[in-house]
């Protein structure tokens, strides 16, 4: 609202020598910047009154686990407050509101919309399981697995749809595969003077295929995410790392310079979407200042759900999709390690009677932790993980 503001008074401020204020807020990176230094202070300074709210309202974790070392190793966390997710929803979507331009990019409308529903599937799950003690005995605790694939998948639909229809180019409908070159190799002179066109061997895709990719993705990592948020700070942690890479991501596909000459998809409609991302990396920066060892808070299916499915949103609209798994590295390790102990418990049962487990336990952190590392050890091992994921992630643009 604010950007819309100044771009609506531009004449008014102009006349009152306030012209430095319009040419600040026109600058996409500002705004960018603007909006991870706002909702990091957002977190931050509103963070301690809704821990002491959430502590009031008796909204406490009580992690429990099928192994009795790991519950011993865990037992220290129980009533921690969770749901914290919001304060992270609520800084990125502040943010948003007052500094970009989302009342006319169909990407950035696309995009909150996915954040605020995944936001909502991910409280009341959290609110089932809070309050399933109050309750009679039998009664769920929490949705179950198909019921979040769903919701999850059934907004990755409903993006992937809106999405390919505010495309504005054949560009951002792309199959990005890594290696490939979007463009023919063309001199920046040319370029400025008239845009390449999308190389004769680059795969255009229908609305099913985009739709199926989408779904795809924002599903998968929006559980993914979930799955990692399992010890202090690495979920935060590490979507701050992705959501970083993300950003330089979203820079190069919104810039013709940058995108033409790596010859990656040019998608100038996600010009938005930088701010953001940016919103998302101050939100995580300043919930890892509670979230940190020992968390006073955790984001619990609020965030992690809404987060996740954020980051996999922006990454299929500006057609960097297929770098999730470096970009998003940690989370598809932890989900794998989740689905091939589940699939590898169910299969040795049917066959042999008994069924055995590949890791200690799953996801794959709480594994390292029995092995002997202890949690600050296993955060900071998996954000350098993370880290050198994402540094891959963007050392792949110029392999082309």
């Amino acid at each position: 609202m604010l950007f819309n503001l100044v771009d609506l008074c531009q004449n008014w401020l102009d006349e009152h020598g306030l012209s430095a204020l319009v040419q600040l807020m026109y600058q996409l990176e500002f705004r960018a910047l603007l909006a991870t230094a706002l909702s990091f202070a957002l977190t931050v300074f509103a963070g301690p009154k809704v821990i002491r709210w959430l502590h009031r309202k008796k909204v406490g974790d009580s992690p429990e686990f099928y192994n009795q070392t790991l519950n011993e190793l865990m037992k220290s966390k129980a009533n921690t407050p969770t749901m914290g997710g919001i304060l992270i929803v609520a800084a990125i979507l502040v943010s948003t509101f007052l500094l970009s331009d989302w009342i006319h990019s169909r990407y950035a409308q696309v995009c909150m919309c996915v954040l605020v529903w995944l936001a909502g599937v991910g409280f009341f799950d959290d609110w089932l399981k809070l309050t399933a003690r109050f309750r009679k005995l039998g009664t769920r605790e929490g949705l179950f697995m198909w019921e979040k694939l769903l919701f999850t998948v059934g907004i990755g639909v409903i993006a992937g749809y809106f999405l390919y229809k505010g495309a504005q180019q054949i560009d951002a409908t792309v199959l990005n595969l890594p290696f490939q070159r979007t463009y023919p190799p063309t001199p920046i002179a040319e370029v400025i003077v008239q845009p390449p066109n999308v190389a004769s061997n680059v795969i255009v895709l229908s609305l099913a295929w985009f739709v199926v990719l989408a779904a795809f993705w924002i599903g998968l990592m929006s559980n993914a995410v979930n799955l990692t948020d399992g010890m202090d700070g690495l979920a935060t942690g590490t979507v701050l790392i992705a959501s970083i890479v993300t950003a330089v991501l979203v820079a190069i596909a919104v810039s013709p310079r940058a995108s033409f000459f790596l010859m990656v998809p040019h998608v100038p409609e996600a010009k938005e979407l930088l701010v953001i991302v940016g919103a998302m990396a101050g939100a995580c920066m300043g919930f890892l200042w509670f979230n940190c060892q020992p968390a006073a808070v955790f984001m619990g299916d609020t965030g992690s759900l809404a987060l996740g499915g954020l980051l996999a949103t922006i990454l299929v609209a500006i057609r960097q999709e297929l770098l999730l798994p470096l970009v998003g590295g940690v989370f598809l390790m932890e989900a794998s390690s989740v689905v091939a102990q589940v699939g590898w418990f169910k299969i040795t049962n049917k066959l042999t009677g008994k069924g055995r487990r590949i890791f200690r336990c799953a996801p794959i952190h709480h594994h390292f932790q029995l092995q002997g590392w202890n949690e600050s050890q296993t955060v900071v091992r998996f954000w350098l993980i993370a880290l050198l994921l994402g540094i891959a992630a963007l050392a792949m643009l110029k392999l082309r």
